[in-house]
């Protein structure tokens, strides 16, 4: 997935990717080179499965493209939106509206929310219970005041922008494992980030008996983002940069900070993993920013290697160099 952002590679490996191409070689498929927006209207998943159709009839696969358009956050446009009409005409794919948090069922969906992170609520088995009990009707469990009620209480620290992803556009994958796409979306992503990418791999090879397991890794996960969370304070003051003392969830949280947390400049996130800094950087919706070249090149200047989107960015470099980093950082959002 980040094959297109090094150089470094011999010329005959295949890189299949959507980030800012520096790969030099022949074999490498990239929406980039056709001039086709990577960031917003195809991803890996998405350039995987135009590869996969090349190869032969692989239209059942169009449903492991939905979790790479929803992980990226892209939108449903162009490529994208050829590859889900695909699906949806070959009923592979059904389209519908809802509730979009991930969980085996109501409670857990609302106690591992960290899209969006729901505060008061996310992490809080107490609150949670409330919340579910506040809503029941004389027929069930009402999806409007129990939307309602949660707004209310995480809107005085919520972004808007993150409260709207509550409720919205949702998809069946009908021949996945797990058949909403925002679980399948959120639990892949919980497994690889905690170093079990084979359950994550297995889910994608429609193998039923990791399922189990790989949703208590991603419950796991996801409850310590939220813990780290709860303590997260700005590492400088009156910049939004934050240190993590997990580098595990440094990722999430930097997307939780940018997205539900109101920020009016980039947000950096930095965890120290023994000798290495891992950072995580993102863009604020309305904030102007190019992270991925920025950070690139930063992580290069300071011996490490780094790079991303537009609007998402990572890097790893020595933590001796963390100052650099910071340093430019700052420098190249003051341009």
């Amino acid at each position: 997935d980040l094959g297109s952002g090094r150089d470094d590679l011999p010329p005959e490996t295949i890189v299949v990717d959507h980030h800012l191409p520096l790969f030099s070689g022949q074999f490498h498929a990239n929406p980039r080179l056709e001039k086709i927006d990577g960031d917003r209207e195809l991803s890996a998943a998405g350039m995987a499965y135009i590869v996969a159709q090349e190869m032969g009839n692989n239209q059942d696969l169009a449903g492991l493209v939905i979790p790479g358009i929803i992980g990226d956050g892209q939108e449903f446009i162009g490529k994208n939106l050829e590859i889900f009409n695909e699906g949806v005409a070959n009923g592979i794919i059904v389209p519908d509206k809802g509730q979009t948090l991930a969980g085996r069922d109501m409670a857990e969906k609302w106690l591992l929310a960290i899209r969006p992170y729901l505060a008061g609520i996310s992490g809080n088995d107490s609150a949670v219970a409330d919340l579910i009990s506040d809503a029941q009707g004389e027929n069930g469990i009402r999806q409007d005041v129990l939307m309602s009620l949660a707004v209310l209480t995480s809107a005085p620290q919520a972004s808007a922008d993150g409260l709207t992803l509550l409720y919205g556009d949702t998809v069946h994958l009908q021949r996945e494992v797990i058949e909403d796409a925002h679980a399948l979306t959120a639990v892949i992503d919980a497994c690889g980030k905690s170093g079990h990418g084979d359950l994550a791999v297995a889910l994608c090879l429609r193998s039923s008996a990791e399922i189990g397991e790989a949703w208590e890794t991603a419950r796991r996960h996801h409850l310590a983002v939220i813990d780290a969370l709860k303590t997260v304070q700005p590492a400088h003051n009156g910049e939004a940069i934050y240190e993590c003392t997990d580098a595990v969830v440094a990722s999430d949280m930097a997307d939780v900070l940018a997205r539900d947390w109101v920020h009016q400049t980039p947000v950096l996130i930095y965890a120290r993993n023994g000798g290495d800094c891992r950072i995580s950087a993102r863009l604020p919706r309305g904030v102007e920013a190019d992270l991925g070249p920025l950070v690139r090149n930063l992580a290069a200047t300071c011996g490490g290697t780094g790079g991303g989107h537009h609007n998402r960015a990572g890097a790893t470099v020595p933590c001796n160099r963390l100052g650099d980093f910071m340093k430019g950082w700052q420098e190249g959002l003051s341009v």
